[in-house]
């Protein structure tokens, strides 16, 4: 595999040059050596990925005469290939088996419309956020498609501007508890298996995937402080990926709340009367019963049925981060330091996707200033 001038790992049959070209080398099935320089890394990358595409479907009419199947697993495996995270590529591959696979895997690149993109996308209406449908299946379907066309597969990538799913409702808030709704689901929550994980999100805002990977040597207790390093994910059949977190700003420390450290210290009681059978989850601190990580989906239907007895709107276990943020927020945390807790990369994700000021606190406010708003 070969690196960067820095040190970076640029992929298999990939090299930068002194002089800061980057070169692009394969054999093909004739043993002929192919090599070429590019100023450019992502031209590189397109070229050595069409070379070796045609390489291997020599019979093929390139100009889109494959289906899409094969266009998807031939650019998962090698155009993204090592450039993106494992559990980035399950989450791909997953979410094109079950939105997008059934439509029109079996139909030919060239023949592909915007029309039958579309029509995938206004299935998904009844079972996720508009933000949701735009941002996953949409950008993937572009992502695909529009390597397509850099290859020379297809002229013209049919997800145009005017692809997408709109909001004809009222527009899409996303989900916090108020201050009320939080006391009353902890309150109805002391019954779940999964108490702990929940209190301890709403005082650490941590990922559901960054609480599925915490250990206890990630733990300081003396100094008070937790170190967010690694994210989990469950796979098909149970299968365990640990991976970095989803940013590198993602890799942080958390200073710890009283009530956190009980809530840990409670954990490690219940962990003891837990019998973990498989080494490598010996050490994580949040388990199920049988003592192996718990799958996010297992959390949402648990925290759904929690919500539901005690009456408030159905939320996620990613509610409670949103609900963290909030509650600091209110309580005065500075956006910077708010921004380092939930391990962010760009302040504007801090302010436009965690920040929500309750009713109760738009009446408060106005009530402080109502004197200064009297001439």
């Amino acid at each position: 595999m070969g690196k960067s001038l820095k040190g970076k790992e640029l992929g298999i049959g990939i090299s930068q040059r002194k002089d800061g070209l980057y070169t692009a080398r394969f054999t093909d099935r004739q043993g002929k050596r192919r090599q070429k320089y590019f100023k450019k890394l992502q031209e590189c990358r397109n070229w050595l990925a069409d070379m070796q595409f045609q390489d291997e479907h020599g019979n093929i009419n390139v100009l889109g005469d494959m289906t899409v199947d094969a266009w998807f697993d031939y650019w998962i495996e090698n155009i993204k290939g090592d450039n993106i995270r494992r559990s980035t590529r399950k989450e791909y591959e997953s979410r094109y088996r079950t939105k997008i696979k059934e439509h029109i895997g079996n139909m030919l690149l060239s023949e592909i419309k915007p029309f039958h993109c579309q029509n995938i996308l206004n299935q998904l209406i009844n079972e996720n956020k508009t933000s949701t449908i735009n941002n996953n299946t949409r950008g993937l379907m572009y992502s695909f498609f529009e390597s397509a066309v850099d290859n020379e597969l297809i002229k013209i990538n049919p997800i145009k501007k005017s692809v997408k799913v709109i909001e004809r409702n009222k527009k899409e808030e996303r989900r916090v508890l108020t201050r009320e709704e939080q006391k009353l689901f902890l309150e109805y929550a002391k019954k779940s298996p999964h108490y702990n994980q929940y209190a301890f999100v709403l005082q650490t805002g941590l990922r559901v995937s960054e609480v599925a990977a915490l250990r206890w040597q990630d733990i300081d207790f003396t100094k008070r402080i937790m170190s967010v390093k690694h994210s989990l994910i469950l796979g098909e059949g149970g299968k365990v990926e640990i991976g970095d977190t989803k940013t590198m700003s993602g890799q942080r420390d958390i200073p710890l709340t009283d009530e956190a450290i009980n809530i840990l210290k409670e954990q490690k009681k219940k962990l003891s009367q837990i019998n973990v059978i498989q080494m490598e989850f010996r050490d994580f601190v949040f388990l199920n019963k049988s003592g192996k990580p718990i799958n996010r989906h297992l959390y949402n239907r648990s925290i759904g049925t929690v919500a539901k007895r005690a009456g408030i709107k159905r939320l996620s276990i990613h509610t409670l981060r949103h609900t963290f943020a909030t509650r600091c927020i209110e309580g005065g945390m500075k956006p910077k330091t708010l921004q380092m807790l939930l391990g962010h990369s760009d302040m504007r994700v801090t302010m436009g996707l965690y920040v929500h000021i309750t009713e109760d606190e738009k009446f408060k406010e106005m009530h402080e200033i109502e004197n200064m708003l009297v001439i």
